[in-house]
């Protein structure tokens, strides 16, 4: 008995549907395939994961952990507990690699700022990402990484940024901010010429206070162009002894206090454009009596005395200027230069009292060279 038109219809449709099932279950496969390796690739031989998980949208690794460089101030450059990276897979398909999103949880992450100034963060991820196709490492089934790269979003959620500064002190000063959330958008691999979008908000603990920082605004990597505003909020002032105390012979002691800074900040080709307000609350210094401790420059016994009759609160505007390529000019020395001024005039410090201590200064720098020569 023949069989009928409709059947055979059926039979058609229904192998069409199962080639097209094979099809896509092979792609998929593939696409999960070349998900993991090319995780792997990223990972590079300095980091590891405990687990790589890939699903038919995203791809989860669990304690992930980044292995520093040589001369790396912290043991690891990231510890993650979670990574959740969710790809386009049509580019996949096409072999393009395009994220959508990255999300790293639970992370203790290490930004480390040079002597000469420059913010290193991720420096062997960077490396691996931005490897030329020839450069892969040889693994078996390892694929070639398309040079061109972009991620629409990164987000950072229930971690520590790790800062260690060695423009203060060698080594390293450590700043923490904890209950950190960050987000980074649109990075565009490896020519980072378009703009992207950061913004970080944390917490800062100190001896006696907890403040909050945040910053935001957007940055063209290649070129260092940016527009971005940073802000401190009840931080407690002993945080930031390093970049306020000049420590010639002995320290001048911060005993309490909270500071408030705002900064908005342009950098176009080099040029640093920044206008800033500071306000310390409740500032209050020790005077040791010797007169080679200063606060912002100014002789400590005279910030005593001035921040006695300002009840200990200070507000000073400054702008900060210059190029960064030139390099005698540093955002530190310049910073401090802004708001030892700016202080000066605040509590009203004379120019001829500034000229006394400095005097002071001199002269108890003579009496400690005489002592130190046994004369």
């Amino acid at each position: 008995m023949a069989m009928s038109i409709p059947k055979r219809v059926a039979i058609a449709v229904g192998a069409i549907v199962l080639v097209l099932v094979v099809v896509v279950l092979g792609g998929l496969y593939f696409v999960q395939f070349e998900v993991k390796q090319r995780v792997t690739a990223a990972l590079g031989p300095l980091g590891s994961a405990d687990s790589i998980d890939v699903g038919l949208t995203s791809v989860r690794l669990t304690n992930v952990l980044l292995k520093p460089p040589p001369d790396w101030p912290a043991p690891n450059v990231l510890h993650a507990d979670q990574i959740t990276i969710v790809p386009d897979i049509r580019d996949l398909l096409q072999r393009r690699i395009h994220i959508r999103s990255v999300t790293v949880s639970g992370f203790d992450l290490t930004v480390v700022r040079t002597a000469g100034g420059s913010i290193d963060i991720l420096p062997n991820l960077k490396e691996s990402l931005n490897r030329p196709d020839n450069a892969t490492p040889a693994s078996v089934g390892s694929p070639t990484v398309p040079r061109e790269k972009l991620i629409d979003h990164i987000g950072f959620e229930h971690g520590t940024f790790e800062f260690y500064d060695f423009t203060v002190s060698k080594p390293a000063y450590k700043v923490s901010v904890t209950n950190a959330v960050a987000s980074v958008d649109h990075l565009h691999l490896p020519a980072l010429t378009e703009p992207t979008s950061v913004e970080v908000n944390g917490s800062i603990a100190g001896p006696q206070h907890t403040g909050t920082v945040s910053f935001g605004g957007w940055i063209k990597i290649a070129t260092k162009d940016s527009q971005t505003t940073s802000t401190l909020q009840g931080v407690d002032i002993v945080m930031l002894d390093p970049y306020l105390l000049k420590k010639t012979g002995a320290k001048a002691e911060i005993t309490g206090g909270t500071v408030d800074l705002t900064v908005q900040s342009t950098v176009t080709n080099y040029q640093l454009h920044a206008p800033g307000t500071v306000v310390l609350h409740n500032l209050q210094l020790a005077d040791t009596g010797n007169p080679l401790d200063t606060f912002l420059s100014i002789p400590t016994k005279l910030a005593v005395a001035a921040l006695k009759s300002r009840k200990g609160d200070i507000t000073v505007h400054f702008v900060l200027e210059g190029n960064l390529r030139d390099p005698k000019f540093s955002v530190n020395d310049n910073f401090l230069m802004k708001l030892g001024t700016g202080f000066a005039k605040s509590t009203g410090v004379s120019v001829e009292g500034v000229a006394k201590g400095a005097g002071d200064t001199v002269k108890g720098l003579g009496n400690a060279l005489k002592n130190l020569l046994g004369q």
